[in-house]
């Protein structure tokens, strides 16, 4: 008995060995599609934003680029006001040589130099404003760009990715790994709650 059960042993490894053999040795049949695994349906630990959408949408950065388009067509304004002024003083200047209203040179020359100094003027405050506005320009970027950086680093540390990239960097990136909405959203709530 114990001997039939030994051969009975031997064969069984001998018919394994050669099931094993003939299986190396047949190629394996292609299949049509890849299989998924559990492993591969996951997504890779990094997420991507995009940063046109985010400040078309963000109420912070909506109110920034309200405030320089006030900003921008109140300058505009004061420029042109500037200009109708120097055209008004001009013209008068002009109608008064043509008529003879100057009674010395030396009037003439002081209406000249008041023109000279409402141009200089102008061009003082004209360069202010563009000054004024370019600050309030950088200060109103900086101060979206740190709140945006701020709600990330919040916002990563508690869903804790690998990587926030933006979508303009890349030139394709899975549509599934887009979590804009929710920064949006997040930002949003935030920005609101603080505008109370």
């Amino acid at each position: 008995m114990k001997r039939m059960a030994g051969t009975l042993a031997a064969l069984a490894l001998i018919g394994a060995t050669a099931c094993s053999d003939s299986a190396d040795k047949k190629p394996a049949a292609p299949s049509a599609k890849p299989q998924t695994t559990k492993a591969a349906a996951v997504l890779p630990n990094y997420r991507y934003v995009d940063l046109d959408t985010i400040l078309s949408k963000y109420n912070l950065a909506k109110d920034y680029n309200e405030e320089m388009l006030r900003m921008q067509s109140s300058m505009e304004s004061q420029v042109r006001s500037h200009e109708t002024r120097l055209q008004k003083k001009a013209s008068e200047m002009q109608n008064k040589l043509q008529n003879n209203g100057y009674l010395s040179e030396a009037s003439y020359e002081q209406d000249q130099k008041t023109i000279a100094n409402m141009q200089n003027e102008a061009q003082r405050s004209v360069a202010s404003l563009q000054n004024n506005f370019e600050q309030s320009a950088m200060r109103a970027q900086k101060a979206v760009n740190d709140s945006i950086t701020a709600f990330i680093e919040d916002y990563n540390a508690k869903h804790g990715y690998d990587a926030i990239l933006f979508k303009a960097a890349t030139l394709y990136i899975n549509p599934e790994l887009d979590i804009t909405k929710e920064v949006v959203e997040g930002l949003n709530a935030r920005y609101n709650k603080v505008k109370k």
